[in-house]
């Protein structure tokens, strides 16, 4: 294997044509997914490759194509052997360099068809750079802090760019503290008041007619999310909103979920919880439970991070301090009695 400045090219012995149409899969699938990952270009002609790209990322590309060349001798090279492929080469490594640099000055955008979406401050910064390189993301705050949109926008991003196949975007069908009762309607329209937040952000970013096709194609799924138990995603941006809604059985269930070559975004805002006074929240337990976990990312949004009305800042400044002035319980001021001695708060 050869490096030049901006190519590493390389020759992949012994020249097996069975072998290389392994490695490169249907309609050079698996290239594709090495170009979308480490943002390199790849061209083949026999056994000769030539990658184009960053001297780093085109060196570990090379890596993962030379690896891959060896393991198709004896398996049959499939998304999710190009996927353990990729997290095993330098793709960490090359994402700290990235951040690192973006951290010197230049400031993160989203590039859709509709325009560009730049993120406001340093909080957003590292959101945004924390989707893009970790697996499992969750964005904890108060509402007017971007946590959907972004993670909307990032959804689109990757779909139009093809990182993903599809967009799955949930959200528990937990009533905000009223009692809609009985809902006309097939389960569509029973659900849809729950996610109209998710469907204005993607109607913003595609457009109305476009959002209606992809989900006639299935491209994109909004569902409650009960819907996802029993389910594999791969090759998907899945968003899981509200989740300071769900229980902790269904918010192991959801992560669960995330397969091969998908990214997940948790939002959620624990002061607002909506559940049963005897139900704990499954993402103020998630937080302890998988804070320090490698590849799963927490950013925390405050008061100073909203971007809405200057009015919405000082209200939520306002709960802040009366809250830290009245500590609640663990579990929100659910299921205890008032004459139970509460645990300091964490």
């Amino acid at each position: 294997m050869t490096s030049h400045p901006n190519a590493v090219n390389l020759t992949l012995e012994p020249a097996d044509n069975e072998r290389l149409a392994n490695l490169c899969g249907p309609l050079d699938e698996h290239l594709r997914q090495i170009e979308r990952r480490l943002g390199v270009e790849i061209a083949s002609r026999g056994n000769q490759f030539q990658v184009i790209g960053s001297r780093e990322s085109a060196s570990a590309a090379g890596k993962v194509l030379e690896d891959l060349y060896a393991a198709s001798r004896d398996e049959a090279i499939t998304p999710e052997r190009v996927h353990l492929s990729l997290q095993e080469s330098s793709v960490q490594r090359l994402m700290e360099k990235d951040e690192a640099q973006l951290e010197g000055g230049e400031l993160l955008s989203i590039h859709t068809k509709r325009g560009i979406i730049r993120a406001r401050g340093a909080n957003q910064q590292t959101y945004l750079r924390n989707i893009r390189h970790n697996d499992i993301n969750f964005g904890i705050g108060p509402a007017g802090t971007g946590k959907t949109y972004l993670a909307v926008a990032c959804a689109v991003e990757a779909l139009e760019r093809d990182r993903v196949r599809r967009l799955i975007l949930a959200r528990p069908a937990v009533e905000a503290g009223e009692k809609l009762g009985f809902l006309p309607g097939d389960m569509a329209q029973k659900v849809d008041p729950y996610l109209r937040p998710l469907y204005d952000a993607l109607y913003e970013m595609l457009g109305f007619e476009r959002v209606a096709k992809l989900q006639e194609r299935n491209v994109i799924e909004v569902a409650p999310l009960a819907f996802m138990r029993g389910r594999t995603l791969n090759d998907a941006f899945i968003i899981l909103d509200e989740a300071q809604n769900t229980t902790v059985e269904q918010i192991k269930m959801f992560l669960t979920r995330v397969g091969f070559g998908s990214t997940a975004v948790i939002t959620g805002d624990i002061t607002q919880i909506d559940l049963p006074r005897h139900k704990q929240s499954g993402l103020r337990q998630v937080v302890e439970v998988l804070r320090k976990v490698e590849g799963i990312s927490f950013t925390f949004f405050g008061a100073e991070d909203v971007v809405r009305h200057p009015l919405v800042q000082r209200i939520v400044t306002a709960y802040e301090a009366y809250e830290q002035a009245n500590p609640p319980s663990p579990y929100g001021d659910r299921g205890r009695d008032k004459d139970e001695s509460e645990p300091p708060r964490p």
